[in-house]
């Protein structure tokens, strides 16, 4: 095998290491870091039976009301992940949590909702896919058919949370600027000012897969 051929496989296996890893090479020279190695949840604590690896992806079972949580905690951060809903599939991600308690109030919950289901028709306007759950309402409407792949993004810095669904913008907000005790859903939200925890995946009885789950640390210099 010549010398040029020898660094061409060479290449090839780095690139196939991170498809299994569930991360496109691209983003791996972006900085972002897999969440998940694509075989099993080390790395997470938790309800790690409610939460399976199925050919490489992530997936909440059917009827587990359990979270998973990272090991590491993170402040501000850009998190990227795919999703695809069961018809009526409720989730949500958790961010600045503590790992204990229910996020949406000890941390940031940011709401994943089948939220063109009919058993949803009555749901407020905090509650739609993408909201920061019980304080900022998301723009509905940009998610894709249930059974299809959704791309997401989470950007965390400081009191600045922006969602971005399929490339379009639902929630940009400053949580930091809005009082815990006079959110839009009448409840305290003590965690809302929190400025580190874990991230969650939280389940709610229905089944949701997950993959290409990475992030990238933001610095107090990051653009």
């Amino acid at each position: 095998m010549t010398r040029h051929a020898l660094a061409w496989t060479a290449v090839l296996a780095a690139c196939a290491a991170l498809i299994a890893a569930g991360v496109p090479a691209a983003e791996k020279e972006e900085g972002f870091a897999p969440l998940f190695n694509g075989r099993d949840l080390a790395g997470w604590t938790g309800d790690t039976k409610g939460y399976t690896m199925e050919n490489g992806l992530l997936v909440c079972q059917e009827k587990s009301s359990g979270c998973i949580y990272t090991e590491k905690e993170y402040s501000d951060f850009h998190l990227k992940f795919e999703f695809r809903l069961a018809p009526g599939a409720n989730n949500g991600v958790g961010i600045r949590a503590p790992g204990k308690g229910t996020a949406a109030y000890t941390g940031i919950e940011l709401q994943i909702l089948d939220d063109t289901s009919p058993k949803y028709a009555d749901i407020k306007p905090y509650q739609f896919h993408g909201s920061v759950y019980g304080v900022v309402p998301a723009k509905p409407g940009h998610l894709k058919k249930v059974g299809e792949w959704n791309a997401e993004e989470v950007i965390a810095r400081q009191g600045r949370i922006q969602v971005i669904l399929n490339g379009t913008t639902i929630v940009d907000a400053d949580v930091w600027k809005i009082d815990p005790n006079q959110t839009i859903d009448g409840r305290p939200h003590p965690g809302l000012h929190n400025k580190k925890g874990h991230i969650g995946l939280l389940g709610h009885g229905t089944r949701v897969e997950f993959r290409n789950v990475r992030i990238k640390e933001l610095g107090n210099d990051a653009p």
